[in-house]
């Protein structure tokens, strides 16, 4: 089979009961080339990819392969027309294996029996080529975020793909797994295949594809070569405005400004050893670290989902035993996953049900008062900005950064006085970005203090009063307003200060 596969959307629509979310969108994918597709959550993107992948049948239009007409029944028909969509959010499978997960579907035969030698061969010389040295019988739930997502490329690579689809690949990788990623597209690009990158990293874009395509409001609204757009082009095309000053004004923290939170000599076995902090009311403080370095696992046993130890909690000037995050939560600390599938939201229940689940005994007299939570769900809809064609729909049918809009006001219904939000921004579009951080600098105006863990170096400059860098389970250091800078916050991350 020839590696070059061309591909054409013809006025393609798709409705979801009386929604419409694709409007007649057109245009075309030369084969052996990078495209950036780029668009605000809820633009259309991930779901016209996903009728390119078989996931979803278009409402309307024509979908075109090497100018021959196809609509797949499922995925698998669309795989085995080249086409692989590596989804945004993990799809895979916690209780299996990684090479059970990697072949799931797809097993090797040897006569009537599974032939596992070769596909523990194969599946580990796919994972190599990713660059995640793991035993294939590790099973996937004994893996951290990053991990997951480079078992998911991996398993990509197994389906020989003519066109090779990534949502939001790099969302939870380091640097260096990011160029290791960008060395194999090129190696895949020179070989024939297409790939469409989506992504709201405009740097990486920029860094890695020949052509962006933007999408708006469920339209196509514009393409062009990449070097023909700055950063700054492809966002205003995006959001359809001017964008400019991402971050807000740090607001001023007073240097006498009382300890919202103090924990001394934490330690997480496995993850953490001996770290002590303290955050003040009004602060925004970050936790910068390369992936493994045991910020997330501090966080999660500090609220009580790890085992751990420590010599002190104080939460505003109380000193506090915290068992589960229900106890963290009545002492005014809550914290956001960055998981926000799988710890942050229950997808297949309404919004409301997710928004009021944290403060139910506010809404129950004794029984709930739906009318009151549909009443906290528009304020939440106005306040956070998400946008919904149904307040009535489940969590699962909003677009990513709406879903994560949505985390965000569960996990502050509550009225939290600490609040910890780990990868606040992961897979959120630029104008989402923005709106989100200027609701992380609202919060510390009101005095509450904010704790941000952030794979984005940009991110923790541009929002921290300080930034706390964590490397192999220890914090190394805490550099202040006047010291944070990228090449710092990667030398400490990396020992190399």
């Amino acid at each position: 089979m020839t590696m070059s596969l061309a591909v054409r959307f013809e006025g393609i629509e798709k409705q979801f009961g009386p929604v419409r979310v694709l409007h007649g969108v057109s245009f075309e994918l030369a084969p052996g080339r990078i495209y950036g597709l780029l668009g605000e959550n809820g633009a259309g993107k991930s779901t016209l990819m996903k009728i390119l992948a078989g996931y979803e049948r278009p409402s309307a239009g024509e979908l075109y392969i090497d100018e021959r007409q196809r609509e797949f029944a499922s995925s698998r028909d669309a795989e085995h027309a080249g086409i692989v969509l590596i989804h945004q959010e993990l799809n895979l499978a916690d209780h299996l294996s990684i090479v059970q997960n990697m072949f799931l579907g797809h097993e090797l035969k040897k006569g009537f029996f599974l032939d596992e030698p070769a596909m523990r061969e194969a599946a580990r010389a796919s994972l190599n080529e990713v660059g995640l040295h793991k035993n294939p019988d590790t099973r996937v739930r004994d893996l951290i975020v990053a991990e997951k997502q480079l078992v998911e490329i991996a398993k990509a690579m197994l389906r020989d793909a003519r066109l090779l689809i990534m949502d939001e690949p790099t969302a939870t990788l380091t640097p260096a797994e990011t160029q290791r990623l960008f060395g194999l597209m090129t190696r895949l690009k020179d070989a024939g295949t297409t790939i469409v990158y989506i992504s709201h990293k405009l740097d990486e874009v920029e860094r890695i594809t020949d052509d962006v395509i933007v999408m708006r409001d469920g339209r196509f609204v514009a393409r062009a070569p990449t070097a023909e757009l700055t950063r700054q082009q492809m966002a205003n095309l995006m959001v359809g405005r001017e964008v400019s000053d991402m971050f807000p004004d740090k607001p001023p923290l007073a240097e006498d400004a009382p300890v919202a939170l103090e924990v001394a000599q934490a330690s997480v076995p496995g993850w953490a050893h001996d770290v002590s902090f303290a955050v003040r009311e009004g602060e925004v403080f970050g936790f910068a670290g390369l992936v493994g370095a045991g910020r997330t696992e501090l966080f999660e046993a500090l609220v009580g989902l790890r085992p751990s130890s420590a010599a002190r909690i104080v939460i505003n000037g109380k000193t506090v035993e915290l068992k589960n995050p229900r106890d963290a939560m009545r002492h005014g600390l809550t914290y956001l996953s960055e998981d926000r599938k799988g710890r942050g939201l229950h997808v297949d229940m309404a919004l409301k049900d997710n928004l009021t689940m944290m403060t139910l005994e506010r809404y129950a007299h004794p029984l709930v008062d739906t009318r009151a939570e549909r009443g906290a769900l528009a304020v939440a809809m106005k306040d956070f900005g998400i946008r919904t064609g149904n307040a009535s729909s489940r969590a699962r049918m909003l677009s990513g950064g709406n879903q994560q809009k949505l985390a965000l006001a569960k996990f502050l219904n509550p009225d939290p006085r600490v609040i910890v939000l780990d990868e606040p921004t992961r897979g959120v579009d630029v104008g989402a970005k923005r709106d989100i951080y200027f609701l992380i600098h609202r919060l510390a105006a009101e005095g509450r203090a904010v704790i941000v863990i952030s794979s984005e170096l940009i991110e923790l400059i541009g929002l921290c009063h300080r930034v706390a860098v964590m490397r192999a389970g220890e914090l190394v250091a805490t550099l202040g307003m006047d010291l944070l800078t990228e090449e710092r916050l990667i030398a400490h991350a990396t020992g190399t200060h």
